[in-house]
């Protein structure tokens, strides 16, 4: 009688349960279901049960998003460095710059196959931040990504070629571009429309300065005196205490202007967050590839962002939305103002944006290509 074979342990490694679950928990079923045993490593902010319940084995760590505390960092990597010896991993899929960085390392010195997903740069490189952190990281990169048995993941061009000129990658890494982490093209199709005389539009984004949460604010005040009781401007996120440019939410409260401009924090929902939302805004300073442009596309909603890494490529410019320029508050606000004031337009381009994530965003396709690279590194 042939003995059962033992299931491969694909192993993800990630800041936060709750970014697991929005961005990587549906690869996480379809891997169970093709006969993984699937592990996630996470800081644990009331979302561990959430992903036992669906399956996957939950390990707690003690990681900071934007610590820098050099003895707990060092317990950090023991940790990672003591589960990685424990557990023994067929494959580590990395996910969120801190345990893409140690994690890279330690699988390299373990020589345990490894995927590192590059979902953006982060805040250490926006606005071209180069400190003594930033340095430390470029270091620990070009040691930890020069690893034979990894693989990488980039969600954009730009990112590579970034980490290319600073010596960090080469032109030999092995790498996959895939856009972002897809979105249930299902669920976002025939949401209810607005049926009010006052246009809705929507940042739907943790409430972070680079996330172009002033700039909305500001461009929302100066188009106050003309669209006062015609249009309304909604925050939607929660304050993030934890990211050195998260926005208090001080600024928050004492900037909304009585059924004009709200901030509504967080929403478990999104499918009823973009329920009757005519415009959708994301004047961020650099993504990855954003989840929530992927939405608004799915949603046939139409987009204004900005010209940078990252959001540039949800929008082809005059046919799903329109883009401007990074910290730009008049080119925000005028951009907001033509979509505001052409109803045609916001539905011409939200069937553009309804077909462009049915070509390019479709989180199936997403899933097939995760699972091809897991394939491709266990018979290697």
């Amino acid at each position: 009688m042939k003995r059962k074979q033992k299931s491969k342990r694909l192993l993800f490694v990630v800041n936060v349960d709750w970014i697991f679950v929005s961005h990587r928990l549906s690869i996480a079923e379809a891997a169970l279901e093709a006969g993984y045993e699937v592990f996630v490593a996470s800081k644990d902010t009331g979302k561990a049960n959430e992903i036992r319940n669906r399956g996957v084995k939950f390990i707690e760590l003690s990681i900071s998003r934007s610590g820098t505390n050099p003895l707990k960092e060092l317990y950090l990597c023991y940790e990672l460095l003591r589960m990685y010896k424990n557990l023994k991993p067929d494959i580590v899929h990395h996910t969120t710059l801190k345990p893409v960085i140690y994690g890279s390392i330690l699988t390299r010195l373990l020589k345990i196959k490894t995927i590192n997903a590059i979902s953006g740069l982060g805040y250490s490189f926006t606005d071209g931040r180069r400190g003594r952190v930033q340095e430390t990281m470029i270091t620990l990169m070009r040691f930890g990504f020069r690893n034979p048995m990894a693989h990488f993941i980039f969600q954009n061009q730009e990112d590579f070629e970034e980490l290319l000129s600073l010596n960090i990658v080469s032109n030999t890494t092995k790498k996959t571009f895939i856009k972002g982490v897809g979105v249930n093209l299902e669920r976002y199709a025939n949401l209810p429309v607005n049926k009010s005389n006052v246009v809705k539009v929507v940042l739907p984004s943790r409430m972070l300065w680079d996330k172009g949460v002033k700039e909305f604010v500001e461009a929302a005040k100066n188009l106050y005196p003309e669209f006062v009781s015609k249009v309304r401007f909604v925050l939607y996120g929660k304050s993030d205490k934890d990211n050195p440019k998260g926005v208090p939410e001080t600024y928050l409260k004492s900037n909304q202007i009585h059924e004009y401009l709200i901030w509504e924090g967080y929403q478990e929902d999104n499918i009823n967050m973009y329920a009757g939302v005519d415009i959708v805004v994301l004047p961020s300073y650099r993504e990855g590839m954003p989840k929530v442009l992927l939405e608004a596309c799915a949603a046939a909603i139409p987009i204004v962002t900005t010209d940078a890494i990252g959001c540039r490529d949800c929008v082809e410019e005059g046919k799903n939305g329109l883009k401007v320029a990074v910290k730009s508050i008049d080119e925000l606000a005028l951009a907001i103002k033509t979509l505001i004031e052409s109803k045609s337009m916001r539905q011409r381009m939200g069937i553009k944006g309804r077909e462009k994530a049915l070509i390019e965003f479709d989180i199936n396709e997403v899933i097939s290509k995760h699972l091809e690279l897991y394939k491709q590194l266990l018979h290697k």
